[in-house]
């Protein structure tokens, strides 16, 4: 893409920004040609956000207030005005999730880090998974299918001390790893989840946006996938691909109890007619 919006996505891109950051930065790009030249009140008001907002945002891009953040868009929008034809901010976020996508597909190409997480899966009995809030979807369809396959999966949605009890009482249970999902903005319960994990003698799995995520350095595995971050809230395309993928891994790691479960799946969802024919 070519144009001043494209200098602009390129000043985003690789920030981690607040959901009211990124109406701001979504405020900028459709409105390159004239953004620039607005006050940051005046930017506030098109963005729907406060004043202070506007400040912190630029303050957040690495500059020292709003002047220096507004003479570096002037110099970006400068020159040819965006084509007629240019994709919308929709598209060029769908789009982004194709580039995320193809990322996740080339770290892929060494299987061995995900082939070692699905059997450290497969193997422990039960099998916590924790997804606090953005990521608890994620742990609840992780935990869906895994379930197929696995006879004992528990989902941690919640933190807390209950948080820690559960992953205590799994423990007792005969529990050997978990699986974590921590996303963006990484919710310090989560954190203290993985540290309980490692400090019960878990060996801790976690799915997040980067290999250097702050929770990173308290995982024995880390698998990362690039989350969207060109709309108000975060697209999770590759961290789904990428749970699909560890699913199809403990499949992998365990074949003939993958087959026995699923067999007697499709027999018990038969017998109760689960599904619509």
């Amino acid at each position: 893409m070519n144009g001043p919006a494209s200098g602009l996505l390129e000043l985003f891109d690789g920030q981690r920004l607040t959901p009211a950051q990124r109406r701001i930065a979504q405020c900028l790009v459709e409105h390159a040609a004239d953004a620039a030249y607005l006050s940051s009140g005046e930017l506030a008001e098109l963005a729907q956000v406060s004043q202070p907002s506007v400040t912190r945002f630029a303050a957040a891009l690495g500059f020292d207030g709003y002047p220096g953040l507004r003479r570096r868009l002037r110099e970006l929008t400068a020159g040819t005005p965006r084509p007629a034809d240019e994709h919308n901010e929709a598209q060029r976020a769908v789009l982004a999730e194709a580039g995320n996508l193809a990322r996740l597909a080339e770290s892929l190409a060494d299987r061995r880090p995900v082939e070692e997480a699905g059997k450290l899966l497969a193997a422990s009995r039960p099998l916590p998974v924790l997804g606090l809030r953005a990521a608890a979807p994620m742990a609840a369809y992780f935990g869906y299918f895994a379930a197929k396959v696995h006879p004992d999966v528990r989902v941690l949605d919640t933190g807390g001390s209950a948080c820690a009890d559960r992953l205590e009482q799994a423990h007792a249970a005969g529990a050997t790893a978990m699986l974590a999902f921590v996303l963006p903005r990484y919710p310090r319960e989560a954190h203290d989840a993985i540290r309980e994990a490692r400090h019960l003698g878990l060996s801790t799995i976690v799915v997040t946006d980067s290999p250097v995520s702050p929770v990173a350095d308290d995982a024995d595995l880390t698998l990362a996938a690039a989350v969207g971050s060109r709309l108000v809230f975060d697209l999770h395309t590759a961290p789904l691909a990428l749970a699909g993928v560890l699913l199809q891994a403990m499949c992998d790691a365990a074949p003939a109890q993958t087959q026995s479960r699923l067999e007697a799946f499709e027999q018990s969802a038969a017998r109760r007619q689960v599904f619509l024919p």
